[in-house]
Formats: structure tokens, C-alpha cells, sequence
């Protein structure tokens, strides 16, 4: 028997969310067993709760997209996993568990250089910057980077790698304590969201505008920021965490030649595995070798699950939490 955290029906308060005691499934020949370390919540996994997420999961589910564990049993098939690996897991469901079985295609080997939090915490948040940035954006060194959200965890990514690409950062965040955090975390310029923050982007850039903007955001932060891009800018919508999908007036891209590009990291990389591959390749490393640096905000128990899901919720996180069972 093993614990995990399952949705038994979808609502948009966490009410219908416990811990259950689980009976141990025979695995498939393709699949591997692993005990959970640790695992980090992601926004997505608040949308999934409520069902507005893209991908649905049938519920019941268990809760969770990423985690770092040790293998504990693996299917025939399986190849290049053996039992006592230290692996990474990503996958859309399953990691908020004491184990959980997977196929092996979800499953990478841990960078020795990582603890189990820094493991489990990086992949989601870091693809999706490291796609939106390099593959889609082309960020250059030099360019000017508008980071919204700047501190959840597809917002730090961004600005991590952004930094690490040799462009001038402006990070936008709700909180002064998170804005003081950005500019600690290396941020060149930090704004507020509030209503008029285009003109600061303007005075900051010599009213050239940002050269790309990463908006995980979307609603009224995305109807503004089009009137502070740069010619030839590339807008990336990462996501709508306002609970606003925006729309945008077809002439706005053709006046100011920017770009509107929509970013679906894991997508990606499914429909262009090779490619995909790379990415986790270049995050791995880049990671390991300390160029980047992921920064974890608090720890929770399994028991706590709906807790650290609340804090993330309510805008309360910097960076990214763990739940370790």
C-alpha cells in the first residue's frame, strides 16, 4: 500500500481533494515503478483541479506533473533504467504520491549534482522558458526581455535564462517583496503590473519598447503589452493566469511588426521528439553545471498538499514548492 493525493471531482476550491491509501498495480513491460522523493506543483495542477486545464484527466486522478525519485521496479522492456536509478519524472498526473508507476518514455536520469527538491522543481518551469525563449523567442544577447509573472515559476525560469542570454531584464511582478526578490535574483528593472507599466517599458528602452515579451499571464497585462513591443518583437503567450484569454486587433501586429507566438513546450516536444530531446538535454545541463539556478520557496508533506496548492493560488509563491511524501 502506498499514499497519494487524488481528485475525485473536479471544483475550483481544493474540495473535493484526499490523501488515499493505494493498492501496488503489476506493472506493464514499458512501464517503471519509482518511489517519490519529491514533487513540485505547477500551475497547470491548480487548472487540472477545476478542469480547465487543456489536457482532462478522467477523475479520479492523482495530482501532480513533476517529481525526482528512486526506480524500484521495472517492466521487461524497459532499457536504459535499472532498479536504484535516481530519475526525474514528467508526466501530467501521478508524482504527488509515495510511488507511482510510469512509462519509461516520462522518465530521465537525475543529474548527480541535484538534491531531490532541485530535481523535482525545474523541468516544467525550465522547458517552458528555455522553448519560449530560445526555441520560439530567439532571444538575443543585447535585446530587451518583459517578463509578466516574473515571480511564479515559469516567470523565474524566464528570467533566469533570460539573464543567462545576455539580456537587459525587466521583470514584472504584483508584491513589492517579490519585486525586491527579482531584483536580488538578478532582474535589471522591475515594474508593477499595474495600468501604465508601457510607458516605464518605453522610458526604460529609449521608447524602442521590449524586444520579447513572456506572458504567462494574459488579460489586461497582454492588451498592454502590445502597445510596448519593439518592431520586429516576439510576444510569446505562455499562458493566461489571469483567467482571461485576450484578444488582439489584426492591424496591431501589422503596424508594429511584431510576432504573436503561442508556446506549448511539452507539445513541442512531442510532435518533434529529436528536438525535444534537446531541450531536456540543454535544461539538464545547463542546470547541473550551476548556469541556472532554480530557487525553491518552502516544503511541504504530502499531508499538506492542499495547502501548497493554495499558497500557489493565492500568488503567494516565489519560484516554486515542493511536496515531499
Amino acid at each position: 500500500m502506498f499514499r497519494s493525493v487524488v481528485v475525485h471531482s473536479l471544483s475550483n476550491n481544493f474540495s473535493d481533494i484526499s490523501i488515499v491509501s493505494c493498492e501496488r498495480e503489476t506493472i506493464n513491460p514499458d512501464e517503471v515503478r519509482v518511489k517519490v522523493c519529491s514533487a513540485s506543483v505547477n500551475f497547470p495542477d491548480l487548472l487540472m483541479t477545476s478542469g480547465l486545464y487543456q489536457f482532462k484527466p478522467e477523475v479520479p486522478f492523482t495530482l501532480g506533473m513533476e517529481s525526482s525519485g528512486i526506480v524500484m521496479e521495472v517492466g521487461v522492456e524497459v532499457e536504459d533504467l535499472n532498479i536504484d536509478d535516481e530519475v526525474i519524472v514528467s508526466a501530467f498526473t501521478g508524482s504527488f504520491s509515495e510511488e507511482l508507476k510510469v512509462n519509461q518514455s516520462k522518465v530521465r536520469k537525475k543529474p548527480s549534482e541535484l538534491n531531490w527538491e532541485q530535481a523535482s522543481t525545474y523541468t516544467v518551469a525550465y522547458l517552458t522558458a528555455y522553448v519560449s525563449l530560445v526555441t520560439k523567442g530567439q532571444l538575443q544577447s543585447g535585446e530587451t526581455l518583459l517578463v509578466h509573472g516574473a515571480a511564479g515559476g515559469v516567470g523565474l525560469a524566464a528570467v533566469d535564462i533570460g539573464k543567462f542570454l545576455g539580456a537587459k531584464v525587466i521583470a514584472v511582478a504584483s508584491s513589492k517583496k517579490k519585486r525586491d526578490f527579482l531584483l536580488s535574483y538578478g532582474a535589471d528593472f522591475v515594474l508593477s503590473p499595474e495600468k501604465g507599466f508601457k510607458d516605464q517599458v518605453k522610458k526604460i528602452t529609449n521608447n524602442k519598447g521590449a524586444d520579447v515579451i513572456y506572458d504567462p499571464v494574459g488579460g489586461d497585462v497582454f492588451d498592454e503589452s502590445i502597445r510596448c513591443i519593439a518592431w520586429n518583437g516576439r510576444l510569446l503567450v505562455v499562458g493566461f493566469a489571469s483567467g482571461r484569454i485576450p484578444s488582439i486587433p489584426a492591424n496591431m501586429p501589422l503596424i508594429k511588426g511584431f510576432s504573436v507566438i503561442g508556446v506549448r513546450a511539452g507539445e513541442y516536444g512531442r510532435r518533434s521528439p529529436q528536438e525535444g530531446a534537446e531541450h531536456f538535454r540543454m535544461i539538464d545541463e545547463l542546470i547541473s553545471n550551476g548556469s541556472l539556478n532554480p530557487y525553491i520557496h518552502k516544503i511541504y508533506s504530502l499531508d499538506q498538499t492542499v495547502e501548497a496548492l493554495k499558497e500557489l493560488r493565492d500568488r503567494k509563491v516565489i519560484g516554486k514548492v515542493c511536496i515531499n511524501p
